[in-house]
């Protein structure tokens, strides 16, 4: 049952959560005809998401046998056979479209659009530098466009850039960890790599950086937000943000640890109270008036 688990990475559900984020942000968190709404967009989601995993593993099976830590993967170790991960995949790909299709129509279109994204990406995409990680980071935007679908929720341009910006930071530094697992190995584990080097990530990191804070600013003392939130004093956010944003440039440059974004988050402490302590600042000014 665990290599299953493995196979489809359930770990990796916690992306999804992103769907939750127009519902939290709108003020309808306790809506709960929209929570359940996006509580099925999560699981549908999470469905098609591990769809796709099998499918990139299936792609990648020689090249995961030569990396430490995917080879350890169910399909590249042997532990699950071809046949029987293609025809989970075929499994929980239609499921999900199924579902979706009896939820909301709409979001079966935000769906098939993640879902042939993601498989143009398997196929071939994923070899061509900057367009892999263009394609990781629109997956979220996905994602939150799902949750404003089924919530029937008016999504804030702002939401869609900040999610974009925090996306695209954490996929190149995603992209730093497998430049300098080429070097150490010598053994190139991806074809889009050759079009990455330390300097590049590095630059481009850092411009990231500088933007997502400055957006951030722009958005939390915008004369929009101040009215919808009715606090002027929200810009104490940023210091959430900012010590955030410096902690995973500390895991990614100082420790080296940026090579799964999920795995990430999930075992540092730091990271975690820091979103925590984000999330009840938004709560509170958003519930409590």
């Amino acid at each position: 049952m665990l290599k299953y688990i493995h196979l489809i990475r359930v770990h990796q559900w916690l992306k999804n959560f992103f769907v939750f984020a127009p519902l939290f942000f709108s003020g309808s968190l306790f809506d709960v005809d929209k929570f359940i709404s996006c509580t099925f967009a999560f699981l549908i989601f999470s469905l098609n998401a591990s769809s796709l995993y099998i499918i990139n593993d299936y792609m990648d099976i020689e090249k995961d046998r030569l990396h430490p830590a995917k080879s350890k993967r169910p399909l590249a170790a042997g532990t699950v056979t071809k046949v029987t991960a293609m025809s989970l995949f075929c499994f929980l790909a239609i499921t999900s479209f199924v579902l979706s299709y009896f939820i909301n129509k709409n979001l079966t279109i935000v769906l098939g659009i993640y879902f042939l994204m993601n498989l143009f990406y398997s196929f071939g995409l994923k070899k061509i530098s900057l367009i892999d990680i263009f394609i990781i980071s629109i997956g979220f935007v996905l994602r939150v466009t799902a949750g404003g679908v089924v919530g029937e929720i008016e999504i804030s341009y702002w939401l869609y850039i900040m999610t974009f910006l925090i996306a695209l930071f954490i996929a190149f530094a995603k992209r730093r960890d497998d430049v300098l697992l080429e070097k150490e190995t010598g053994e190139q584990m991806r074809k889009s790599i050759s079009g990455y080097n330390l300097e590049f990530i590095s630059s481009a990191i850092s411009i990231l950086c500088g933007i997502l804070v400055v957006s951030y600013l722009l958005y939390i003392t915008s004369p929009e937000i101040i009215s919808r939130f009715q606090n002027k004093h929200a810009y104490i956010s940023t210091v959430f943000v900012i010590m955030g944003i410096l902690r995973y440039l500390q895991i990614t440059l100082v420790e080296g640890k940026s090579g799964s974004p999920t795995k990430v988050l999930i075992g540092d402490l730091f990271l975690q109270t820091t979103v925590i302590l984000w999330m009840l600042f938004f709560a509170v000014i958003i519930y409590i008036k």
